[in-house]
């Protein structure tokens, strides 16, 4: 999780990826195979204790030598802490000679993710949506990142915004962080680079209302157009049914649809106040998980919601990767394309300073 505490791309309408009931109660062969790879207790804790990890890279035995002007983390003086994200902690940091202020992403030693995050960003360095990375701090033991100085983004994660405002947000400014996000969305997978972990808490928001995606540790840039990307990385609360259980899915793949899958998810949560999959204040556990995203029906947006919104929602969260709508179809979706859009990131702007000052009361 990414949750600093402040800063639109015309939609290009094509995509290089074609868009791609279950009974209430689980398959047998399927319950099989998810015991056989979840030998875990029952646990009752946050959703984003379910942030699973790739295998840890193998040490290197030669430390690389760091320019003497390359930047360091004595360079920065850290603040206060922002939160946890994919692989590393966060920091509000301010540069010591600038006095700048930056969001410091500082990794575990041979933390394997930190290069990945570092390529992304490189990447992604001209996609306004993505927050934006300023700075390598290398490790002076391993060829790895020992931190990225990251854009600071004022007005935080989605999640803190909805933990300050103490309610649900409305559609308008939903619209606003549906539609920037898929912006962001589309530009990431026009390079070939998927997040698997979207969430609340991975999205902030600018004082004035713009969204930027964060947190890149379980993403993956794909080599080849069906490179493989189901593996158990990023918040389980989030995954798609393809990725929860690739074997039942194997023939329903799209590497990117599992992101449209995700942000359904988060939109809904933002919709109703609390995670969609279960009710409101239970706790997750694998078990409860399983059965939802795999076996369960997807869920809905509820009755008391414009028609837009709910078929957006169910156009994002159909269980079969192959018949959710593509990013290209969600930007020309009614939700987004016929609404105000600088009226609608200005309520979300409202909404963020309202949260501010309800902090500070």
């Amino acid at each position: 999780m990414y949750s600093p505490t402040a800063q639109s791309l015309a939609p290009a309408r094509s995509s290089p990826h074609p868009p791609a009931p279950t009974s209430p109660l689980p398959h047998p062969s399927s319950m099989a195979l998810v015991r056989q790879r979840r030998q875990l207790p029952h646990l009752t804790l946050p959703l984003d204790h379910f942030a699973l990890r790739p295998p840890p890279a193998p040490p290197v035995a030669v430390a690389p030598s760091v320019s003497s002007d390359a930047p360091r983390l004595s360079d920065y003086e850290k603040i206060s802490l922002l939160g946890q994200g994919n692989g590393g902690t966060v920091y509000k940091a301010r540069h010591r000679r600038t006095s700048q202020p930056y969001a410091l992403k500082l990794f575990a030693a041979e933390e394997p993710s930190a290069a990945r995050e570092a390529e992304i960003l490189m990447l992604a360095a001209d996609v306004p949506h993505v927050v934006r990375l300023h700075a390598v701090i290398p490790s002076p033991a391993v060829e790895q990142p020992a931190a990225l100085a990251l854009e600071l983004v004022r007005g935080g994660s989605l999640a803190g915004l909805l933990r300050g405002l103490g309610r649900s947000m409305g559609e308008r400014p939903i619209a606003a962080v549906a539609r920037q996000t898929l912006l962001g969305l589309e530009a990431l997978h026009a390079l070939r680079v998927v997040h698997r972990d979207l969430k609340p808490s991975n999205l902030l928001v600018g004082v004035s209302g713009e969204v930027k995606i964060a947190d890149f540790g379980a993403g993956k840039v794909l080599r080849r157009r069906l490179d493989p990307c189901a593996s158990y990385v990023g918040t389980a609360a989030y995954m798609s049914p393809e990725r929860f259980d690739p074997e039942a899915y194997s023939g329903d793949y799209d590497p990117y649809a599992a992101d449209v899958w995700s942000l359904g998810l988060a939109l809904l949560e933002l919709y109703l106040g609390h995670f969609p999959l279960l009710p409101a204040g239970q706790r997750p556990d694998w078990a409860a998980l399983m059965c939802a995203i795999c076996f369960g029906e997807a869920p809905e947006a509820p009755a008391a919601a414009s028609g837009e919104f709910r078929d957006f929602v169910a156009r994002c969260l159909e269980k079969k990767a192959g018949q959710r709508a593509s990013v290209a179809e969600l930007l020309d979706h009614p939700f987004i394309a016929q609404r105000d859009a600088e009226e609608a990131q200005r309520s979300l702007a409202a909404l963020v300073a309202e949260a501010a000052q309800l902090g500070d009361q």
